[in-house]
């Protein structure tokens, strides 16, 4: 069984996967709701790099990180405040520290995916709280540190359930590219930003 996966199994080492968002919960703000809701978040990656950005009403949050040396940036750009935040190992431990330990356990129902085949698995938190998560095994990743929260999931994540803001969201693949991702995907601008640390942008939001 063992090498038949492995036969089936497509390795992406390059491409560009788009969620769509779909907000879960009801909201005290149901304007806010529905900004949200028809939102994309894409990924790319390209060897050890990765790429994540969403777009809102609201404004963008991409998020660049080289696991070959641990290290990236945000790039919140909301209105007329463009800010490029630092981050090292350090750092991206801690901005994901709720997702130490997390431990995922798989469930009975399966669906299809983008055209894969797909298991779903319950996430445990350490401070208890939980989601869940559609993931295949049929399509992997060669970098599995692009997002923190699944590097330990035995597979893709093509559908989960997250939260943005007050908001919970589900995330839902609807394409998978394996297009060639230009280098200038993964360039960190050299202006036009306000600087700041990973600490210093945590006092900045009182946290």
């Amino acid at each position: 069984m063992a090498s038949l996966e492995g036969w089936c199994q497509k390795i992406l080492s390059e491409g560009k996967i788009t969620y769509e968002l779909l907000v879960q919960t009801g909201s005290k703000e149901p304007q806010l709701a529905d900004m949200f809701d028809g939102v994309t978040s894409v990924l790319y990656l390209k060897g050890s790099q990765s790429r994540m950005e969403m777009t809102t009403p609201l404004g963008t949050t991409t998020t660049l990180f080289d696991t070959r040396n641990n290290s990236g940036v945000v790039l919140k750009e909301y209105g007329n405040q463009k800010l490029l935040i630092h981050m090292n190992a350090e750092d991206w431990s801690d901005l994901n520290k709720k997702y130490e330990g997390i431990v995922f356990v798989p469930q009975k129902e399966t669906k299809k995916i983008a055209g894969y085949n797909c298991q779903k698995a319950t996430a445990k938190l350490k401070d208890g709280s939980s989601f869940s998560v559609f993931y295949t095994q049929e399509l992997v990743t060669e970098n599995k540190e692009y997002d923190y929260q699944f590097k330990t999931l035995p597979g893709l994540p093509l559908e989960y359930e997250s939260s943005v803001g007050n908001l919970k969201v589900k995330y839902t693949v609807s394409q998978i590219s394996f297009d060639p991702v230009p280098m200038q995907k993964f360039s960190i601008p050299s202006s036009g930003y306000r600087e700041l640390s990973y600490q210093e942008s945590k006092q900045l939001k009182g946290g």
